[in-house]
């Protein structure tokens, strides 16, 4: 179906638009709800492999001789402790240490640092933090994106490039710049956003299709495509956080499982001083819940304790993992975030019992993504 309006097309949109049903906005660009049948694709991520359209995420690309110091100071990882090629995943916050955007990045050079995120007051902070001479220009309409993710994943694309893409060679959060896969010059990084084995494929947008003609041509492998309602599903499993969901702008890192992120010792950065000052004194956790009650309908409501209000879902959904019973991530008041608490449900029918259980419910050793 057409894209609705107001929408840029990705550079896939019209090839894949007559398997699509829904769209919805993802930072401005069209991501498929599903392409067909949601347990099919959530089944070949499982035990095969997917691709993912993922030229919605936005590529901010700062470059000049203060580019890593300059991002430095607005994000919350160690950029000029990391190598080239190295990969990042960390946080955007505002002076007072709230929530902008949780984002990945890589280090390209000592004087180019590509930032993949989606939110435009993350290029704004990025805008204010550049000195002369250094840029911030988002090439999201030059370069194309595919995600791979599953079992098969590597297998697929070692079929497509001479590189070494074992796990020696590029490890989990590790990358390969100015290499070949399908012929064209391509970005390859060890990502993914399902808790399964998986690589970002990033490329000049006019190589797209010759891109995309080679992976799905694997069929051999049992490749799906994959759309944005099996990848809430597996991202809950795996834990993983949302804008919008798992936090906004009144969250801190720590209330949203991302209090990990923050390198205090590397020095000042944006929110520093104020999320030191709030270390002590968190409000809420985000927790795992498992529950008997249906999964449509939960987002949001509340959960209680003894009839109070203690926490809310963020998101729930009907989990494979766990043989089909509720799984929701939420933010729970954190004397009660231990793993094993009880708590109720609010449901239109009445309470339901849940139970806080471990964090990432699915492979909780991440032991699938660094295979």
């Amino acid at each position: 179906m057409p894209i609705p309006v107001g929408l840029e097309p990705n550079p896939t949109t019209e090839r894949f638009s007559n398997l699509v049903s829904e769209w919805a906005d993802s930072f401005g660009r069209p991501f498929a709800v599903h392409y067909g049948d949601p347990v099919k694709e959530y089944k070949a991520l499982r035990e095969a492999v997917v691709a993912l359209e993922y030229s919605t995420i936005r590529k901010w690309y700062v470059e000049g001789p203060d580019a890593v110091a300059a991002v430095d100071q607005v994000f919350s990882r160690n950029v000029k402790a990391l190598r080239v090629g190295g990969i990042a995943y960390g946080v955007f916050t505002d002076t007072n240490g709230f929530m902008i955007e949780d984002t990945t990045l890589v280090k390209l050079s000592p004087e180019s640092v590509l930032v993949l995120g989606g939110e435009h007051e993350t290029q704004q902070q990025l805008e204010l933090a550049a000195p002369a001479g250094t840029t911030v220009i988002d090439r999201r309409a030059e370069f194309a994106a595919v995600s791979l993710q599953g079992p098969s994943s590597r297998t697929l694309l070692q079929r497509l490039t001479d590189a070494d893409i074992s796990n020696a060679a590029l490890p989990y959060y590790g990358s390969l710049l100015d290499v070949q896969v399908a012929d064209v010059p391509a970005t390859i990084l060890r990502l993914g956003f399902t808790a399964e084995l998986g690589f970002e494929i990033i490329v000049p947008v006019e190589h797209t299709d010759t891109l995309w003609d080679a992976i799905l041509a694997q069929r051999d492998l049992g490749i799906e495509l994959m759309g944005l309602e099996a990848i809430l599903v597996a991202r809950t499993e795996a834990g993983m956080v949302m804008n919008e969901y798992e936090y906004d702008r009144s969250t801190t890192p720590y209330e949203c499982g991302l209090g990990w992120t923050l390198d205090f010792d590397k020095g000042p950065f944006q929110g520093r001083d104020a999320l030191l000052a709030k270390k002590n004194n968190v409000r809420t956790r985000l927790v795992s819940v498992e529950t008997t009650a249906p999964a449509p309908g939960l987002d949001g409501r509340p959960l209680l304790l003894d009839g109070r209000p203690i926490g809310r879902i963020t998101m729930a959904v009907a989990s494979p993992a766990l043989g089909g019973k509720t799984l929701a991530l939420a933010r729970i008041e954190t004397a009660h975030a231990r793993i094993g608490s009880e708590v109720d449900v609010d449901t239109d029918q009445g309470p339901v019992p849940g139970l806080v259980r471990r964090t990432p419910a699915y492979d909780p050793e991440r032991t699938r993504v660094k295979s």
